[in-house]
């Protein structure tokens, strides 16, 4: 177990893993989302070109099915988060939009990955209290990708086999394709 303050990134093999359904919504859940927006909230304090945009509890290395998704995604002052707990996406719609993605758990690699640009969700709020929203665009792209992190996918294993889907941010803030078989091929730290 690692400090709860702190993101753990690959090769860490409980990224991996299934999360676990939370039960109760109780003062221990509470603590671990506050935990999870520090967590956030600290890995983008030196970062000039990136925004914590959300997390799960994984990440933090809380097998729990908690994700936490930032209320204002244009703005790196608003820090705050919406929680949802258990989150099920109940129908994908529309087409399926390739677009790049990040990951806090990913060192220094975007991919260009395919989602529905529509998902109904269900979860719990941090009161416990029932969920159901649709999400379309950006928004929608974000439930996909930490939803798959509460059932131990990565967005790497959706663009593994595509080489030209592999982006490094530079120091510039613009992204560069990567060189798959020198940089992601034989890499131990994504696979």
């Amino acid at each position: 177990m690692t400090d709860r303050n702190s993101i753990v990134t690959l090769p860490h093999d409980r990224l991996r893993e299934r999360s676990k359904r939370v039960g109760i919504v109780n003062k221990e859940i509470e603590q671990i989302v506050a935990d999870m927006e520090q967590a956030t909230l600290d890995w983008e304090k030196h970062r000039q070109h990136e925004l914590g945009v959300a997390l799960a509890a994984v990440q933090i290395d809380q097998l729990l099915r908690i994700v936490i998704i930032r209320s204002n995604l244009e703005d790196k002052k608003d820090t705050r988060f919406n929680c949802y707990i258990n989150p099920e996406i109940t129908k994908k719609e529309g087409a399926v939009v390739e677009d790049f993605e990040g990951c806090l758990s990913i060192k220094d690699v975007y991919g260009k990955v395919p989602r529905y640009e529509r998902v109904k969700v269900k979860a719990l709020d941090i009161n416990g209290q029932p969920v159901r929203l649709t999400a379309e665009g950006f928004v929608a792209r974000v439930f996909q990708h930490e939803i798959d992190h509460t059932h131990g996918k990565l967005f790497i294993d959706h663009i593994k086999e595509k080489p030209e889907a592999f982006y490094r941010l530079g120091k510039d803030g613009k992204l560069a394709e990567l060189d798959y078989e020198k940089d992601i091929k034989n890499s131990r730290i994504l696979w």
